[in-house]
């Protein structure tokens, strides 16, 4: 097995940004389980700690301007982290808007995000139980919530999505975001933890009324659904299940947006090591990224198992970004990770 390198770059506490040496260094495996995942993963590869000091960071988004958002759930706060100056607070809260008293569970923020065709930043509300869009990229301007509930009864908690060419929005919703976390949580409206599609997001109107009435529910056999992503040419879409089945499924997308053939993609339930199916995103040749036990997998388009980046901590999401869409930056627990590989993923 080939090695990689962490480079512990600083050191950031929920407020504050306290410099760490840049001689500190942490070996970590590549586990490469098929010749593959050489010509997507660099055998000098390096794996660099950009911050660190976190509860639990989720839902990074490369914005094109030249930085990176990602969310702290635990502190309900969007950070924003600038090559070269470290991370800071760009949006609080991001969730819930009462104390977090009132709140009284473990993950008070908002969790994924993305942005739609015009660079808008697009925002899964997990605790707030919405999804909602930033009109710019200002986080003291205008926002928009696309949507709310469904037939009448509140969301549990969206917690990943991603836009298809035409402007419609997918996105998942388990209860991770409820007070409990549990399908008995007291304020847990909808029986189904889903899968929905939002027609027309892109070109709702900014400060409009949620389009709840548009919702179509595509979904509903997943116990907790969590990760999403579509394939290059947006005719099959990946969804993930955490638990207690660690699966991908992949179904085919149809001309109006709608699902089908829905087929187990990998079966990942007898690995024990610490994480589960999260996060994903796919790179220009269809290779699947995710968040998993033990790491980042990835996965070729037909669903075979090429290889994991073994991450130090627990790894809950990932993207792509800077120029050239090759450098692969991970959300796991504490810590914000960057490295380089040899592909470019699909980037919003």
């Amino acid at each position: 097995m080939r090695h990689i390198h962490v480079l512990l770059a600083g050191a950031l506490l929920p407020a504050l940004l306290i410099p760490v040496a840049l001689s500190q260094e942490e070996a970590v495996k590549v586990e490469r389980l098929d010749k593959q995942i050489d010509a997507l993963i660099p055998s000098d590869a390096k794996l660099e700690r950009l911050a660190t000091g976190f509860k639990w960071t989720e839902g990074p988004v490369w914005i094109h301007a030249g930085y990176l958002l990602f969310a702290e759930i635990p502190s309900d706060s969007i950070r924003k982290w600038m090559p070269g100056g470290g991370a800071s607070i760009f949006l609080q809260p991001s969730g819930y808007k009462g104390s977090a008293a009132a709140y009284g569970g473990p993950e008070s923020g908002s969790n994924g995000m993305t942005l739609d065709s015009r660079g808008r930043l697009t925002v899964a509300g997990h605790a707030q139980r919405d999804v909602y869009r930033l009109e710019t990229m200002n986080p003291k301007g205008e926002i928009t919530i696309l949507a709310t509930e469904y037939q009448g009864k509140r969301f549990n908690s969206p917690n990943d999505l991603v836009y298809r060419s035409d402007g419609s929005l997918y996105f998942t919703d388990p209860p991770y975001g409820l007070r409990t976390q549990s399908d008995h949580d007291a304020e847990k409206q909808l029986k189904v933890n889903g899968v929905y599609r939002l027609p027309g997001a892109t070109d709702q109107a900014a400060g409009s009324a949620p389009a709840n009435e548009k919702l179509q529910l595509l979904i509903t056999d997943l116990p907790r659904p969590n990760g999403i992503a579509f394939s290059p040419d947006q005719s099959v879409l990946y969804a993930n299940n955490s638990e207690p089945q660690k699966i991908w499924r992949r179904y085919r997308v149809n001309s109006d947006g709608s699902l089908s053939e829905g087929k187990l993609f990998f079966d990942a339930s007898l690995d024990t090591r610490p994480g589960a199916p999260d996060g994903m995103k796919v790179d220009q040749r269809g290779n699947v990224y995710s968040a998993a036990p033990g790491g980042v997998w990835i996965f070729s388009p037909e669903g075979k198992h090429l290889g994991t980046i073994d991450m130090p901590e627990k790894t809950g999401n990932l993207t792509f970004g800077d120029k050239d869409g090759k450098t692969l930056y991970i959300a796991a627990s504490s810590s914000i990770y960057r490295m380089r590989v040899n592909v470019p993923g699909i980037r919003p």
